[in-house]
């Protein structure tokens, strides 16, 4: 197994201001707290990458990191490691939704009081444009001059880069 990682922008300037609750709204005028949604990945097209992802993995694997947000275990890191584990030490924000629209995976996220998601506010704040990007591990196979992600596939997180 390799380890796979991908690139999405999210919405302009980091937030789709439809996909926040009125309560994620108050946290932010009355807290200082910073979410960033929209698209986080897709299944079916060619990525950045060179992959594509089938919707029934991509979707099984959403499905399964639903479990991590509904327990807020879902960090993430600022930038990308190299590695098939989120460090705790370096987690800069947490998925706190996450959901399929067709084939398209949307979230939301909180970015957090640590001294990677200060870094993380900070670049927001001087409007640096991030993307997010998905860590995982599984096999590719090769066809039609495409690398194809394989049923093996197993998402870890989503990382700010």
């Amino acid at each position: 197994m390799k380890l796979l990682r991908e690139y999405y922008e999210l919405c302009e300037g980091g937030v789709c201001q439809d996909l926040l609750t009125e309560e994620e709204k108050r946290k932010i005028r009355e807290e200082g707290t910073v979410y960033l949604s929209g698209l986080m990945q897709e299944a079916d097209v060619l990525n950045g990458n060179g992959r594509v992802y089938t919707p029934d993995v991509l979707k099984r694997e959403v499905e399964n990191y639903k479990r991590a947000v509904a327990e807020r275990r879902a960090l993430g890191e600022l930038d990308h490691p190299d590695d098939s584990v989120v460090n705790l030490k370096n987690a800069s924000h947490l998925v706190v939704e996450v959901w399929t629209e067709g084939n398209k995976v949307m979230g939301k996220i909180e970015v957090l009081d640590t001294p990677s998601g200060r870094i993380l506010k900070d670049l927001i704040k001087a409007g640096v444009k991030l993307g997010i990007s998905s860590r995982g591990l599984g096999s590719l196979k090769r066809r039609d001059g495409r690398d194809y992600v394989q049923d093996d596939f197993q998402l870890i997180c989503f990382d700010m880069v």
